[in-house]
């Protein structure tokens, strides 16, 4: 399915720090990964009508997987060398420049326990005149006793036009199905120039509503929830601010719900885009922004010169259960011939599952093959098995899982081939749910774990 938003993840750039060392080897330079982390790339807008220049924030950290034994302070070396024609650097006061390029930051200990301390925050701002195809690196790398780096960096750029953004907006918990809630987050203009119209997509998922169907948005409705485009018709200048509050019912199917919603300065060609080959249908109750619609034509031609910041995700969890039951079947065949059992996973509801966030399955199964059977091409994008060698072996433990979404009411169900090698008369086994996976554990939301195993039998 095509993305209705284009977005550039804000990625972090990490390098390994080696530890080295002869004779007794302290805390600090034990086997630890270290790692600095730093903004993938940021675009500094030029200068507004004024002259005057806004700044992008670059905050670095250093951190390790492992918080065992402790780090010295240590030094962050920053080289702004090949940004230093269409950029201006202002230093934080743990940072020493030593040249007109290069600045040396103080790094704090990392004590035990602790696995990340920030290294350095410094503001960038593009030169007056400074010409929008320039582009260069800022590079990082630090000391920490013994402790050295590789080099990371952050791609720096200039652009002119708007640069629209959404405040991260508080996740919610605890909501009661039946209830109503609201998202607000701050729309933003951090850019060099004004987007005279905001195009605004939201999606509410399956477990939600929209409380008002808005006569400047479009609505359509999907499999794992409900998307709204909408044209907002205030102009923001750079610099200014609004709010955008959406209003949402808890439905009684909800329980693990997600609110998406991002900006793009508007276009006849974005529009068309979002709206893909889908339908839409224009809803009819107040408008978003009830502002005068402004003139005809009066579009923004510059696209966003930072799409890093212009999409949020809001994570709704409601109070509910959802009760999953396993049934299994019977099979006859003769030896040398390959039957299918069905494994079918129920969800009796009241609840949908669905994994939003992570993408984890609603329901992994887990099973062995009957005696004196063997499973066989099961389907790789849902199934594996361990130990993976021998094939067929008699202690091989076979898994299989749902998709992340599963509807009240709905079922998904497993074909699982079962090659009969010697006929043995009421051949079975067990098949059941794995309920402590941490990244979507069943034995949170299901009241009764009693019916999530099942059997498979063979020639009774």
């Amino acid at each position: 399915m095509k993305d209705p938003h284009r977005l550039l993840g804000a990625t972090l750039v990490s390098c390994a720090l080696a530890a080295t060392g002869a004779g007794a080897v302290p805390a600090y330079a034990m086997e630890n990964e270290l790692w600095i982390s730093a903004p993938y790339e940021t675009v500094l807008p030029g200068a507004d009508a004024n002259g005057d220049a806004r700044a992008r924030t670059l905050a670095v950290q250093v951190s390790r997987d492992v918080a065992d034994g402790s780090l010295p302070a240590g030094q962050l070396t920053v080289d702004v060398s090949q940004i230093a024609s269409f950029a201006r650097v202002s230093w934080p006061a743990n940072c020493a420049p030593e040249s007109e390029v290069e600045a040396v930051c103080a790094v704090p200990e990392m004590p035990a326990g602790t696995d990340s301390v920030p290294a350095a925050t410094f503001e960038l701002r593009a030169l007056p005149g400074a010409d929008v195809s320039a582009s260069g690196y800022v590079r990082y790398s630090a000391t920490a006793g013994e402790a050295t780096s590789h080099p990371g960096e952050t791609r720096v750029g200039v652009g002119n036009g708007p640069d629209l953004g959404l405040s991260q907006a508080d996740h919610q918990r605890d909501l009661r199905p039946g209830s109503r809630t609201s998202v607000r987050a701050t729309l933003s203009n951090s850019g060099n120039r004004t987007a005279e119209r905001t195009l605004l997509w939201l999606n509410a998922s399956y477990g939600l509503r929209f409380t008002e169907r808005h006569a400047n948005c479009e609505y359509r409705e999907h499999e794992t929830g409900t998307s709204a485009l909408c044209v907002l018709d205030e102009a923001v200048a750079p610099g200014q601010q609004y709010t955008l509050t959406t209003g949402l019912g808890v439905g009684r199917k909800a329980m693990y719900e997600r609110f998406d919603h991002s900006v793009h300065p508007y276009s006849d060609e974005a529009l068309a885009e979002m709206r893909g080959e889908w339908t839409w249908s224009r809803g009819t109750g107040p408008e978003l922004d009830p502002l005068p619609v402004a003139t005809a034509g009066a579009t923004v031609t510059d696209p966003d010169i930072d799409p890093q910041d212009n999409y949020g995700t809001v994570i709704l969890d409601a109070l509910n259960t959802a009760d999953l039951k396993l049934t299994g079947s019977r099979v006859s065949g003769g030896a040398g011939e390959t039957v299918t059992a069905r494994v079918t996973v129920h969800n009796r509801g009241p609840a949908w599952v669905a994994s939003l966030g992570v993408g984890a399955s609603v329901a992994t199964v887990r099973f062995r093959a009957p005696e004196g059977t063997t499973a066989v091409n099961l389907p790789e994008e849902r199934c594996w098995s361990l130990p993976e060698e021998p094939e067929g072996a008699a202690d091989t433990t076979h898994f299989c899982r749902t998709p992340i979404h599963l509807h009240d009411k709905a079922s998904y169900t497993f074909e699982i081939p079962l090659r009969i090698d010697r006929v043995v008369r009421g051949a079975r086994t067990t098949v059941e749910t794995l309920n402590d996976d941490p990244e979507l554990s069943i034995r949170k939301f299901d009241p009764n774990l009693r019916n999530n195993k099942a059997e498979i039998v063979v020639n009774r």
